[in-house]
């Protein structure tokens, strides 16, 4: 596997990611200097996916800091690392994993054996390095806590991307599946497409076509169907935030899929780590709801296919309420019928 993103050199080093944006046409390695780019990075999706958009952005706050002399006085440091945690948290609204990362950074200021600018920017790239091989060991985790639900001949449905590309490492949803697919076990995927912009079709066919699984690509309106014909045995997404009671904001059409699979009968799972949990919001209520450029549904990859001037509505994700979740994998454990009280009985123990 190649590294989805990844620091390069010393203090002074660099990011290097893959452009997502480019996927499955081009595999291109892109070199990331500074905090704007990195700002623009994780705002047009060439590094996308929660878990690695919080890494991003604590590499981000890295790259803010590299001009700030290590000479001048630590409080000037310290004034620009809240600067660039608060610029960075300004790109993407939702995801949970962007602000936890930031959050983490942040708390190094309060670390008063830190001294000097040096100091400030070291244990700053320790952090970071300690986030990304965090995110990696969950991957891994929660491979081996969801595997079970797969079993030979087992039909998966997934959508959007919850692979290496959006982590450090395995992904999440993906994750599973690449684990099941280890442990020798014979069974399908059906990838929805994922518009507007065909994160299922352009990335995940792309990354288990690349472990060797079997998977086949449908546009999203085909999901319904295929349940209907008893071709789809569970369903696993990722997430983007799950609030305290379980309610969980994904890549928008994953509320239809859990609908869809409550009315065939049909298990609905979400894979992801501690760090996507926002136990400060009670429910999905609450959970901020990025909207996006209408250019991505009237003009998608540069193609007009709608009248000049329509009105569009993008909202890049939306919520699945916690009672059509039958269970959440995390790297902690299962969480079975997610609420309050089962979610903090995994994560706490």
């Amino acid at each position: 596997m190649v590294d989805t993103i990844k620091w390069v050199g010393d203090i002074n080093g660099h990011v290097e990611l893959i452009d997502q944006t480019l996927l499955p046409v081009e595999f291109r390695i892109i070199e990331i200097h500074d905090v704007a780019a990195m700002w623009q990075a994780i705002k047009t999706l060439q590094v996308r996916g929660a878990p690695a958009i919080g890494i991003a952005a604590a590499f981000g706050v890295v790259l803010g800091l590299q001009k700030i002399n290590d000479l001048a006085e630590i409080s000037v440091a310290k004034q620009k690392l809240t600067e660039t945690c608060v610029y960075l948290a300004s790109s993407r609204p939702t995801a949970v994993n962007l602000f936890w990362a930031l959050e983490r950074m942040q708390r190094i200021l309060d670390d008063s054996s830190i001294r000097s600018v040096q100091q400030l920017k070291e244990r700053l790239l320790a952090e970071t390095r300690a986030i990304r091989d965090e995110d990696a060991a969950m991957c891994r985790a929660i491979g081996r806590n969801g595997a079970d639900f797969i079993k030979d001949g087992s039909a998966v449905l997934t959508h959007c991307n919850a692979g290496g590309l959006a982590t450090a490492d395995y992904g999440t949803a993906l994750a599973v599946m690449f684990t099941a697919h280890e442990q020798g076990k014979k069974f399908r995927v059906f990838a929805d497409e994922t518009r507007p912009l065909l994160q299922g079709a352009r990335l995940t066919t792309w990354e288990l076509m690349q472990a060797g699984i079997d998977v086949t690509l449908i546009c999203d309106n085909m999901a319904g169907y295929l349940m209907s014909q008893g071709k789809i045995d569970l369903v696993i997404t990722g997430a983007d935030r799950i609030a305290a009671n379980g309610d969980t904001a994904n890549k928008i059409g994953t509320y239809s899929l859990a609908m869809l699979a409550q009315a065939h009968h049909i298990p609905f799972y979400i894979a992801a780590p501690s760090s996507t949990f926002d136990t400060g919001i009670a429910t999905g209520r609450d959970i901020p709801i990025e909207e996006r450029d209408p250019d991505e549904v009237t003009r998608p990859f540069g193609r007009p296919i709608a009248p000049d001037n329509v009105k569009v509505y993008n909202p890049a994700f939306d919520v699945t309420p916690h009672q059509y979740i039958r269970a959440i994998i995390t790297e902690a454990g299962v969480i079975h019928h997610p609420n309050s009280d089962t979610i903090l009985q995994v994560l706490t123990r």
